[in-house]
């Protein structure tokens, strides 16, 4: 029989549990694995695609509380303009709007992704946002939409102010509906701009997609040229503005993509994490074409989520009531559809998705 052991001394456990008394009184760090105050402050963006520049915000955390919100034009954002930061470098998200979108289209992401630690970058996508329309369908919005992306990144980058906030070797990219398929461009997706022809004669009735078909046919006509013909020369431009992959990016999560323009190779060039959530019953870009199409055509998927009942539009915010006036038809839901509950689940599924793929809090 072995000896009885000696009783433990009991200064070290005393030492241990006034330990664990004084972490769990201590406020907490100030990480992405905290919740903290959100500031926001507006940022010009280099374009390369037309040599201007266009507008754009950055959400970062801030040791100042949020109380209540700020309202900036139609939007109630939960952010302080201009609030203290806290300092250390952090992982970097962008956010890429979707047709007519603009850059606080998707604030309360940006926001909640802010208050757990991240950094996050909003931008216009000129000729595709609110304002100004006039580049939907033609190559300077489909081959610059991911380049105006890339150049936000270089931008916080080398920007005095937000360079030492951001850690270059953690940023991810998000994006919905063109936003989701720019999303996939900088992850690495390549499309093949003539499946546009075979989903608007399978789909006519899609204005959202198909609305300026038989204009864009009739001016290839005008030129000698048939639909076809067009495409395969918007394709050979698709480099016209660079690469419009970027090895910096290290995930991708998208809502809703626009990706009928993926084919059973269009994901040959992703190596990324991509989370993919879409809405049941969209009827902008019906998931048969879309979103379910190319789910088993990525080979680094990491989730698919379907959002039951949902249209295109439950991936926008809960609306102010001035915007529910300005665009009801984006404001609604069907029956059965709570679009603020959606957006408690998007966005947590998109923070626990980004802290694993970019490392954020270790």
């Amino acid at each position: 029989m072995p000896p009885p052991r000696a009783p433990a001394h009991p200064l070290p456990q005393l030492l241990r549990l006034l330990a664990l008394a004084l972490f769990l009184l201590a406020p907490p760090a100030a990480s992405a694995g905290s919740a903290t105050g959100v500031g926001i402050a507006p940022i010009r963006i280099p374009d390369p695609v037309n040599g201007g520049q266009t507008d754009g915000y950055v959400f970062y955390p801030s040791a100042q509380p949020v109380r209540g919100t700020t309202a900036m034009g139609p939007y109630d954002v939960a952010a302080t303009p201009d609030a203290p930061a806290i300092p250390g470098a952090k992982p970097l998200v962008v956010i890429s709007h979707g047709n007519g979108g603009s850059d606080l289209g998707h604030h309360d992401l940006a926001a909640y992704l802010a208050s757990h630690g991240f950094v996050v970058a909003t931008l216009n996508h000129p000729g595709d946002y609110f304002r100004d329309t006039s580049g939907v369908g033609h190559i300077e919005v489909l081959a610059g939409r991911p380049i105006q992306v890339k150049s936000t990144i270089s931008t916080l980058l080398a920007d005095p102010r937000w360079k030492s906030l951001v850690d270059p070797r953690r940023i991810g990219v998000a994006g919905f509906s063109a936003g989701g398929y720019t999303a996939l461009m900088v992850a690495g997706a390549r499309p093949r701009f003539d499946r546009f022809i075979a989903f608007c004669e399978r789909y006519p009735d899609d204005k959202d997609v198909c609305g300026h078909a038989a204009e864009f046919r009739a001016a290839a006509a005008r030129q000698g040229m048939t639909l076809e013909q067009v495409f395969d020369g918007m394709q050979k431009q698709l480099g016209r503005y660079g690469d419009t992959a970027d090895p910096r990016v290290r995930a991708a999560f998208v809502m809703a993509p626009l990706s009928l323009l993926f084919d059973g190779h269009g994901f040959d060039g992703v190596r990324i994490p991509v989370y993919l959530y879409y809405g049941a019953n969209d009827r902008v870009l019906p998931p048969e074409a879309n979103a379910r199409h190319i789910a088993p055509l990525i080979r680094t998927l990491a989730a698919v989520k379907e959002v039951p009942h949902a249209d295109h539009w439950v991936f926008l915010p809960p609306c102010s009531p001035a915007l529910a006036r300005e665009i009801p038809d984006l404001c609604r839901d069907p029956a059965g559809v709570d679009r603020a509950k959606v957006h408690a689940q998007v966005n947590a599924d998109a923070l626990a998705f980004f802290r694993k793929a970019l490392g954020a809090g270790r």
